[in-house]
């Protein structure tokens, strides 16, 4: 299995446009690269208005950035990056017998939305070991026929392959990333908590978007859920989870619903502005809160950074 490079907390970057790769010399190699600055931390966020439209067009002026409370200069400021990667992470434990069809369909939609030509993705499956379906491929348009003949089966460490897929794709830099996770939300051989996860992902600033695949009476939404759907962990560690990192919850129990799932995801990688801010220096874990000048506007991004040690690999 591979293993993720080293990622060091305060993630140094300066933003350089690199040249755009060809289809055949480098279908895995980011079309932007992200190099090692000094203390410099990255952080990826969406931002839309009180009616839920994306906002276009912002400059680096329009943003506050405070850390620990304090105010940060940013240090460099993109909104032309092109190109997204995506790491599909798909829950193959014996809980999802009967529902990694569903799975795989909001899957599809995600890979439909993404752009042949500038975007990636990977696929990777769980149930207590994580595996690689398919590496991070330029242009991947469909799932590999290896998930057609999945058999769900063992118990669920969903914490730990969400981290372990965070690292991973936090090695993919120069481009807007995600884990897309796609699983009915348990979890009973995890070594690490949701809190651990969460923590580990926002120090490389990778959201984590988990879409819940569950029938109408697990989902906390839906009009006929029963009432223990309410206590679910996609209603509770998990939604905290995604949010800490920039990432969202979407309980999809319909067709449509796991659609618009996809499509919003991916809606939202594209929208998303990057920010370079200088560190202060201080090791341990920085609360971090990015926020617009105008007060009508709403900003999601990762809540915080960890300074001073490695960050996965400290999990």
């Amino acid at each position: 299995m591979m293993r993720g490079k080293l990622i060091t907390s305060a993630i140094a970057v300066l933003f350089v446009l690199g040249a755009h790769p060809t289809q055949t010399a480098a279908q895995n190699r980011p079309a932007t690269t992200f190099k090692a600055g000094v203390d410099l931390v990255r952080v990826a966020a969406v931002v839309r208005d009180h009616k839920g439209r994306f906002v276009r067009d912002l400059t680096a002026g329009d943003f506050e950035v405070l850390d620990s409370g304090a105010p940060r200069r940013i240090a460099d400021f993109r909104s032309d990056i092109s190109g997204i990667s995506v790491a599909l992470l798909f829950d193959v434990s014996g809980s999802m017998e009967g529902q990694l069809p569903r799975a795989r369909e909001a899957a599809s939609h995600v890979l439909s939305w993404l752009d042949a030509s500038a975007d990636e993705a990977a696929v990777f499956t769980f149930d207590t070991r994580l595996e690689e379906a398919a590496p991070f491929t330029r242009g991947l348009t469909t799932l590999p026929d290896r998930m057609s003949n999945v058999v769900p089966f063992g118990e669920t460490s969903l914490h730990d392959a969400i981290a372990e897929t965070a690292k991973r794709e936090g090695d993919r830099e120069g481009r807007r990333r995600a884990v897309v996770v796609l699983t009915d939300g348990g979890d009973n051989a995890s070594r690490l908590r949701p809190a651990d996860v969460s923590a580990a992902a926002s120090a490389i600033d990778v959201p984590v978007y988990i879409v819940g695949i569950v029938p109408s009476i697990d989902n906390p939404s839906a009009d006929v859920a029963t009432a223990s759907a309410s206590h679910s962990a996609l209603a509770g560690p998990l939604a905290d989870l995604a949010e800490r990192t920039g990432g969202h919850v979407f309980v999809a129990s319909t067709p449509s619903q796991r659609s618009q799932a996809a499509r919003q995801i991916v809606d939202e990688l594209r929208h998303q502005y990057l920010i370079a801010f200088e560190s202060s220096g201080q090791p341990g874990w920085h609360p971090l809160e990015v926020r617009a000048r105008r007060k009508d506007l709403i900003v999601r991004a990762r809540s915080g950074y960890l300074a001073g040690q490695s960050s996965l690999d400290a999990y």
